[in-house]
């Protein structure tokens, strides 16, 4: 009897952890930084000219086509590459890369660096399916 209440537990603390990675992954909790729709982010991109739009994609997803302007750096290379975006630390950085993910983990690391981050939900697929202009 102790073994099974002792394993139920164990369930449920897993289950718990799972939990919280899984809303920690998808920015529901310990974000702090904005996270805005597709359409939000072309609306801000029309109105400000003061924000910088970062792609965290591959070189490969990048040639395969990206918004205008955009800065790429991979996500793999962002730590060892913070200082080509030290001219922007005082503005708001879009973050985007192929469906959300990736450019939230890149949010993180800005935020954690001092920077503005502004991830885009949904990634370039949202944006494309919200009428952004993409470069091929």
């Amino acid at each position: 009897m102790k073994r099974k209440r002792v394993f139920n537990l164990a369930y449920w603390i897993v289950m718990a952890g799972l939990l919280v990675w899984f809303a920690y992954t998808k920015g529901w909790i310990l974000a702090n930084f904005q996270s805005v729709t597709p359409k939000e982010a072309i609306t801000l991109l029309q109105q400000d000219e003061n924000v910088t739009l970062l792609d965290v994609r591959t070189p490969q997803e990048f040639q395969s086509g990206h918004l205008p302007h955009a800065t790429l750096i991979p996500l793999d290379r962002l730590e060892a590459n913070l200082d080509k975006l030290t001219p922007y630390k005082r503005q708001k950085i879009l973050v985007y890369c192929r469906s959300g993910s990736r450019s939230l983990a890149a949010s993180r690391i800005l935020e954690k660096h001092g920077f503005i981050p502004v991830n885009i939900k949904e990634g370039i697929i949202g944006l494309s399916s919200a009428g952004a202009q993409i470069i091929r």
